[in-house]
Parts: C-alpha cells; structure tokens; sequence
C-alpha cells in the first residue's frame, strides 16, 4: 500500500513521533488540539475516539486550505479535572486555537465552562453528550455536531415497552451527568408509553464490586435498563452473568458499543437480543456508513466496526476541517469568521445529515438497534429503525421540554 507523504505526516504528529525531517514553517499548518481519554476507565473509548478523529484527518489527505494538519494531544481520565487541565495546556501552553473533545459527559460541562474563559478560541466536542453541554447556559464558542446521550435514545422507550412488552424496568447506571442524561430520554418516551421504573442504581465510575447492587434489583422487573460505559459494563454485566440473573437487558448507548461488544468471555450470551440505540448501527448497508467503515478500519487496532467514539470524534474533526475550509485556514480574527461558518454549517456524515440548532447542538439521525451475532462470529448492533433528524428536545416544543426540568439522578420519575 502507498502511503503519501502528507499522511505519514498527520499520523506522526498524531503520535507525537514527529522528526526534524518533517517539520514544516508554521505558516504552512493547522494546529487542532484533540482531547480524549487517554487514561483510567475509558481509554479504550478515547483511543477510538482517535481513530476516528485521524480517519476525518487522512480523508483529506492531513492537508486543509493547503496547509498541513498539526494535531496536538491531551489526555484526560475522564475526570471534569483533567479535562480542564488538558484543555489549559493545549490552548495557554501549545496555543491551539481549535480544540476538538473532550469525550465524556462531565469533562463537556467542564471544558464548556472553560470556553467562556477563552472566548478566541473555538471548542468543537468530541463525544460528550451530557444535555446540559449546550441546552442551558451554553457557550457561545462550544459546538456539537454529535448529538447528546438524551437524543441517542429516540425510540428506544417506546420500542421495550411496545414490541419488547416491558412493563417494568429497574435501571443501573454510571453517577454522572452523561448516564443521567441516557436515562431521562429512555424514561421520556418509556414512562409516557405507561412504563414503570421502581428502581434506579446509581454507581461510580470505576467501580469493581456489583454485588450490592445485583441484589438490590427487584425480582419482579420485566428487564434491566443499563447505561455504563468501557470497563464498568464489563464488570457489571460479567458478575450479573456469573450471579444467575436472567433479565433480559436494554441497553444504553455505550452499553453495547463496540468497546464492550469486543470483550472476551461469557458475557456475548448475555447481550445477544439486547436493544439499544445510538448514532451508529454495525449494519448500516449505506453507501457513506460503508466507506467510513472502510476508512476507519485502516486505523491501527480499529474494531470490527467503528464504536461511536470514532464516529462522534470523526463527525466533530470533519466539521472543523469543513469550517478550517470554508475560510482558508485563517483565525487570525480570534476565530469569529470560523464560528460564523461552524453555525451554519450542515453536511453529510455516514450516518445521514447533521445540522446545528441555536444553541449549536447537533440535529441528526438516531439508530434503534439489537445486538446480533455477525457471520464471522463478532457482536454487532443490527439496525431496527432509524428516527430521523432529532432535536435536543426529542421533538418537544422548547418551553414544554424546558418545564421537565434538568436531568439528574432522581428527574424523571416514574416508580
């Protein structure tokens, strides 16, 4: 295979293996800053989240508005902390003026916090999808062309309780602002089907012992709603496997990405005919869902199919490189023109169109999905449905949608 020249360039500087040989005036690039979970229990969703964002980069060659892509790292371990700290250093100490993450719920209401503090620089998400990124008190230079973790559930609440014939569900989720987020859109439409929720667990992130909270499951649910991400799905859907409970499942999105779906052992027996939803469905046959797929599978160590860390981060890294386009590379107005092209900007994405509303969130496609065993023996998320082009309101007049109140751990309710 040949490799260009540019493109071995892109991917060094990705890695930060770059060499005297490369180095380029700085004129001639681009620096992006990328924030992701590097460490702790979401690495492996951040290192997809890369894939992702260097398959958007490698599209174009690592060139835009004829200058070479510079992508500069930060690392976070998912932590409001040390999204800040990752954010501070890119934009006060490597002086990137487009920053593009961070990939989990809090670090968003963190660095979009931060945003306010730099107001010449513009923050494009990368997969943090906590409502409150950009519903209420939004900043006016903060983006996301990924929907959030509320919009990911269209369709999923009315499906258990319709076709799935779940009338009670009790609820396990992370205890932070992104699983909040996925439970109050599965309850938005799973409470107004008539569905009841008599039991929520809340659990931190990192956590090793489910045990306790196995127990406190009632017995007379008709299925578990899950909604945690990365090595505490892992744990907890191992150890209720290995306890003997035999509820059938519904998952959150990141339940049953990728990330967990490429986990060894017994726990396959467990997701099979779990539905879930989210942005990305394994069987897209579409024409733009299968050249993504073929992209992003030249990435080092890529998964059989894309998790949505790598098509939230590529969909956020190619509106960045689509708005870097449209006014030639120049922010040397404090980035103002880039931001006005950023908020009007609408394009195609492998998983159908997105567009920006007022506040900058994403309106786009969801996916309802169950997980299914492929021909060569993989887990996949076969596609069920698409619900087309949701808003951050679910469809809800905004002043309706506003009165249901912010999401935490005990709105919605529905015992």
């Amino acid at each position: 295979m040949r490799i260009h020249r540019r493109t071995l360039l892109a991917l060094a500087l990705a890695t930060g293996l770059t060499a005297p040989s490369l180095a380029l005036a700085a004129d001639d690039t681009i620096k992006i800053g990328l924030l992701a979970t590097f460490e702790g229990p979401f690495t492996v969703l951040g290192e997809d989240g890369e894939r992702g964002a260097m398959t958007a980069v490698e599209e174009v060659g690592g060139k835009v508005a004829g200058k070479t892509i510079e992508i500069v790292k930060g690392s976070s371990d998912a932590s409001p902390d040390s999204a800040v700290r990752a954010a501070r250093k890119l934009v006060e100490q490597d002086g990137v003026k487009v920053l593009v993450g961070p990939l989990s719920g809090d670090e968003g209401l963190a660095v979009k916090d931060y945003a306010k503090t730099q107001p010449t620089v513009t923050f494009i998400n990368g997969t943090s999808a906590a409502q409150d990124t950009t519903l209420r008190n939004p900043a006016e230079n903060f983006f996301r062309f990924s929907t959030d973790g509320a919009q990911w559930m269209a369709g999923l609440g009315t499906y258990a309780f319709n076709d799935k014939g779940y009338k009670k569900v009790a609820t396990v989720a992370e205890d932070y602002s992104f699983p909040y987020t996925q439970v109050f859109g599965f309850m938005a439409e799973f409470c107004k089907a008539g569905g009841k929720v008599p039991s929520k667990s809340w659990v931190p992130i990192g956590n090793k012992d489910y045990s306790s909270v196995i127990a406190a499951i009632p017995d007379d649910v008709d299925a578990i709603y899950v909604a945690l991400g990365g090595a505490d799905a892992v744990n907890f859907l191992t150890q209720y496997q290995q306890s003997g409970g035999t509820a059938p499942l519904i998952g959150g999105s990141i339940t049953v990405d990728q990330t967990v779906l490429t986990s060894k052992g017994k726990l396959r027996d467990v997701l099979i005919g779990t539905p879930a939803a989210g942005p990305t469905a394994d069987t897209n046959d579409s024409p733009s869902w299968t050249k993504f797929l073929e992209q992003y599978k030249k990435q080092p160590g890529a998964f059989p199919s894309p998790s949505l860390f790598a098509h939230g981060y590529y969909v956020n890294m190619k509106a960045a490189l689509l708005g870097f386009e449209q006014v030639g590379g120049d922010v040397s107005d404090g980035g103002a023109k880039l931001r006005d092209a950023l908020s009007k900007l609408s394009f195609d994405t492998p998983t159908g169109k997105v567009s920006l509303d007022k506040n900058r969130n994403a309106i786009a496609d969801i996916f309802l999905t169950e997980v299914t065993e492929g021909a060569d023996g993989n887990l996949l998320n076969k596609l069920v449905k698409v619900v087309s082009q949701v808003n951050q309101t679910l469809g809800i007049p905004e002043d309706e949608f506003m009165k249901l109140g912010a999401v935490n751990r005990d709105n919605p309710s529905c015992p």
